[in-house]
């Protein structure tokens, strides 16, 4: 055998076998660097024809990472102030159009909506939506298609809105009953409206709320903002899908989601149970829980509803209706203490309006214009997602720039962000944005609710916030009874400058970087009697 080996190996290696391996050597290199060359003239010729929109200059590997601060759209709204409305980046391997202007807002989410409707793969969302069976972060497919069906019919229906109002009366009365209670101490304004928030979820969700029953060694307020930063599509695996998890386990990314997700599993899985209890009490009328479980139990549903389909789908209940109604309150509540003229503008119209009765009734929101100007400019101004929740596009399609006159290549697999806070802070459409000045709204068309994008809070088109208008009636009813039940003071020693209006990212939203504390003083009406 050894001698057949030696044989073998010196025939392999005699003089015409190396000439000939050299040969078939020689042709296999020269093949592979032609394709190679091929490939790099044809990729060539395809950006020659290709127009892409401006990009400022980029790093190798990382692209355009470093350009971004932990306030990702004011940068991103910095660098389109250079480099144009839509703008090209590569943040890692990610290629990323970022929008900063209504026209160009307009075409993404309406013109071109068909081919940008779909969501981006993203490691925080995937694991929070239990592999996105969930509304706000499952690409868009058949699927999502009837997700959105089953929530439009059993969370946006007429009887669904007559829940949700006596939940939003009950929780209200009892932050009024709360803070009255405090005064003259001052109150944390930013966990009270959190814990409202909570509060009115929790009755119109689960049925009663689950507060001190929610996160073992947690604040809800703590989980919360936990779980809106796993959401964030900023994270070095979200950008590497490839290796970046590696440094992701490194600086404790991935031990933080999975902590947060077996924190909200846990609890949605005690709601869950609880529903299923066979001695639970028959409610009067069903929450969304239950009208989740009967879907459960359905056969005739137009796919396998599971376990997983409910916590995917409570989760988007859950932080959809928390966090960003929250955010709204607080902002409001601290531009109203910055802005003075503005607040005694509104207390006199909501309680020249109301007149003696013990609390603002939800048919007196019609009566009270200043009001809905005010949280439409606090929405502009203060927008509660930013960059909105990232898109991707499914097809490849031209967006023109009419500031240019240029069209711009936009190709399959380009992932799409939105500056919403930079289109409420354009001076081309807003005079100084910077100032809060509700009365720009006065005899103005612009709504928020997809048909104009020079106000973006929630988004547009197909992926736009099914629950805005429920989140924005529940800013507006507790904001009337905040200002009518109490005046408002700065703790003993703070003036206006004090105040601090500075924002923080808690992950996809933003919120204020420190908690709003204020005095509430009594206005002398029944409506501060504890309930």
């Amino acid at each position: 055998m050894a001698m057949e080996i030696a044989e073998a190996v010196m025939e392999v290696f005699s003089p015409s076998s190396v000439t000939d391996w050299l040969f078939t050597l020689s042709v296999v290199l020269l093949s592979v660097l032609c394709f190679f060359l091929v490939q790099k003239w044809g990729n060539r010729a395809v950006l020659e024809r290709a127009t892409t929109p401006p990009s400022p200059p980029k790093l190798p590997i990382i692209g355009n990472l470093h350009q971004l601060s932990k306030l990702h759209h004011r940068s991103l709204w910095t660098l389109a102030q250079k480099h144009g409305s839509i703008m090209f980046l590569q943040l890692g391997s990610i290629p990323t159009i970022v929008i900063s202007s209504a026209d160009m807002a307009e075409q993404v989410l309406r013109t071109r909506d068909n081919c940008c409707c779909s969501r981006p793969s993203s490691p925080g969302s995937k694991l929070l939506s239990y592999n996105f069976l969930d509304l706000a972060f499952a690409p868009y497919s058949d699927h999502w298609k009837e997700m959105r069906k089953l929530f439009n019919a059993n969370l946006l229906s007429p009887k669904r809105a007559e829940s949700l109002w006596h939940a939003r009366e009950v929780e209200v009365g009892r932050l009024i009953s709360s803070i009255s209670q405090d005064s003259p101490v001052p109150v944390d304004v930013t966990q009270k409206v959190f814990h409202l928030a909570d509060g009115i979820l929790g009755a119109f969700a689960f049925g009663k709320s689950y507060e001190g029953k929610q996160f073992r060694n947690q604040k809800f307020y703590d989980v919360l903002v936990e779980a809106m930063r796993v959401l964030e599509a900023f994270s070095a695996e979200d950008f590497f899908p490839t290796g970046g998890w590696i440094i992701d386990a490194m600086s404790g990314l991935r031990a933080k989601r999975k902590n947060c997700f077996q924190n909200l599993d846990g609890y949605f899985q005690m709601v869950i149970d609880d529903h299923l209890d066979p001695t639970r009490p028959k409610p009067e009328q069903e929450d969304l829980v239950d009208v989740f479980i009967r879907l459960l139990e359905d056969p005739k549903g137009p796919f396998q509803f599971t376990n997983d389909h409910i916590k995917a789908m409570l989760m988007n209940t859950f932080l959809g209706g928390t966090d960003t109604t929250a955010i709204t309150l607080d902002w409001t509540m601290s531009e109203l203490m910055a802005n003075p003229r503005v607040m005694n503008k509104l207390q006199a119209e909501v309680r020249s309006c109301i007149g003696s009765k013990p609390r603002v009734e939800r048919d007196d929101l019609n009566n009270l214009k200043y009001l809905k100007m005010v949280i439409k400019e606090a929405l502009r101004k203060h927008t509660p997602i930013p960059l909105l929740i990232p898109r991707e596009t499914m097809d490849y399609f031209k967006i023109h720039d009419k500031s240019s006159s240029r069209e711009y290549d936009i190709y399959p697999g380009t992932r799409i962000l939105v500056n919403a806070w930079g289109i409420g802070r354009d001076p081309k459409i807003w005079k100084d944005p910077d100032v809060f000045y509700p009365e720009r709204f006065e005899d103005c068309e612009i709504e928020f609710y997809g048909k104009h994008f020079e106000l973006l809070p929630f988004g547009g088109g197909k992926r736009i916030c099914p629950g805005a208008n429920m989140g924005v009636i529940t800013a507006e009813f507790t904001l009337a009874n905040l200002v009518y039940c109490f005046d408002w003071e700065l703790p003993c020693g703070m003036k206006i400058e004090d105040l601090g209006l500075e924002e923080e990212l808690g992950g996809i939203t933003a919120g204020r970087k420190k908690p709003l504390c204020l005095v509430a003083r009594r206005c002398g009406c029944s409506c501060t009697e504890p309930m």
